[in-house]
């Protein structure tokens, strides 16, 4: 999923020296439990071994005590910045890079954004003919808010017996039902149109389902997502559900991939494309401010580097390409593309292995088209 990035931008312009700790923070067993309690000390010790500041040494021990109550497996990033904590995020799951205590002249938050590669807001909402329960949650975290809806409670169960006051009840119990699902349609509608939702999951049953469906702004409705159950609270049952909202996840972040490629594919062979590929194209183009949206195989370009500056140009592969910047030091190329495309407002996905045309490492959607039609400065 394509992750936005402004976010970090202000980070980005703070100076070092940064230090970052990517470990393991499970404590679910004995030996895990074990070695989080020394896990403070070594990542003082590997710090100051690196010429941390005393400061940041101590900032960072105090930060990565073992968490309690947290469901292994479970990562911990943590930045720190002149004896101040700028990020400590637990992260589920398991790490997806090796593990790293470092000391560097900028922040690397491939980390935290390859576990997190975009905080996509959905919905999950059971509904049934007289209430429900909308859930707005986050992929990547733990946090999510509860909204009920409580719709009219009129008893519909008790139908009079044939004739003409059968009919006149049946079409009151419709009309209630219909107005119970405007109401929680219009409160999805509502937590869609402040958080930015991309899917809305809509479980319970199968009649209050199709009536909230139906009521939901035309522009929300290519959102839904149907479940043919209820959520359950707790056991298999929760797991098989929640797998099956993951699914549909999934599948978004599949077809928005699928979109993109597409897109990158119809640029090739283009007089003035709209798009570059290799890692000394995407670069130029981060320079030149021209990148909407830098596509990144982290795993290709694991062992290329590239100048991190101080400022614009923000990044260079030689020193002669600083403009005048200053240079603050050899990172690895993912870090250092990252950082400028976090500082020129540009978007990011990380693919993996195979999703780019065959060798290339990197490449980006650019804002407008390269040749003698680009824009100069």
């Amino acid at each position: 999923m394509t992750r936005k990035l402004h976010e970090f931008a202000e980070l980005y312009r703070r100076k070092g020296p940064w230090c970052v700790a990517y470990i393991d923070a499970s404590a679910g067993n004995v030996d895990s439990l074990e070695a989080a309690e020394v896990r403070p000390e070594d990542v003082r010790r590997a710090l100051a071994k690196q010429g941390a500041p005393p400061e940041d040494q101590e900032a960072a021990e105090t930060a990565v005590l073992p968490a309690e109550g947290v469901p292994s497996p479970v990562s911990r990033y943590l930045l720190v910045q002149q004896g101040t904590v700028a990020l400590n995020e637990l992260l589920p799951g398991e790490l997806v890079l090796p593990e790293r205590i470092s000391v560097d002249p900028v922040p690397d938050l491939l980390p935290l954004l390859k576990h997190r590669p975009e905080e996509l807001p959905y919905i999950v909402a059971e509904v049934s003919r007289e209430d429900a329960e909308i859930r707005l949650l986050f992929v990547g975290r733990e946090v999510s808010t509860v909204e009920d809806v409580e719709g009219d409670k009129e008893d519909i169960t008790k139908l009079p017996a044939g004739g003409w006051s059968q009919d006149k009840f049946q079409r009151q119990t419709e009309q209630i039902w219909r107005r119970n699902a405007d109401q929680v349609a219009e409160q999805i509608d509502r937590i869609v149109d402040s958080s930015g939702a991309k899917l809305i999951v809509l479980a319970g049953d199968v009649r209050a389902r199709g009536l909230v469906q139906d009521q939901l702004s035309e522009a929300h409705k290519p959102l839904v997502s149907m479940i043919d159950s209820h959520m359950p609270v707790a056991g298999a049952g929760r797991r098989s559900f929640e797998d099956k909202v993951q699914e549909r996840i999934a599948l978004l972040w599949a077809e928005e991939q699928e979109q993109i490629m597409d897109r990158l594919a119809q640029q090739q062979g283009q007089a003035n494309p709209e798009s570059v590929t290799g890692f000394g194209a995407v670069v130029n183009a981060l320079q030149q401010a021209q990148v909407e949206l830098l596509i990144l195989n982290d795993n290709a370009l694991a062992d290329h580097h590239a100048l991190a500056l101080g400022a614009e140009p923000w990044v260079a592969t030689a020193p002669e390409q600083s403009l005048g910047a200053e240079v603050l030091g050899q990172v690895p190329a993912p870090a250092a593309l990252v950082r400028a495309a976090a500082l020129t407002d540009a978007s990011l996905l990380l693919v993996p292995d195979g999703v780019l045309p065959h060798g290339v490492d990197a490449a980006a959607l650019l804002r407008w088209p390269t040749g003698p039609g680009a824009p100069k400065g």
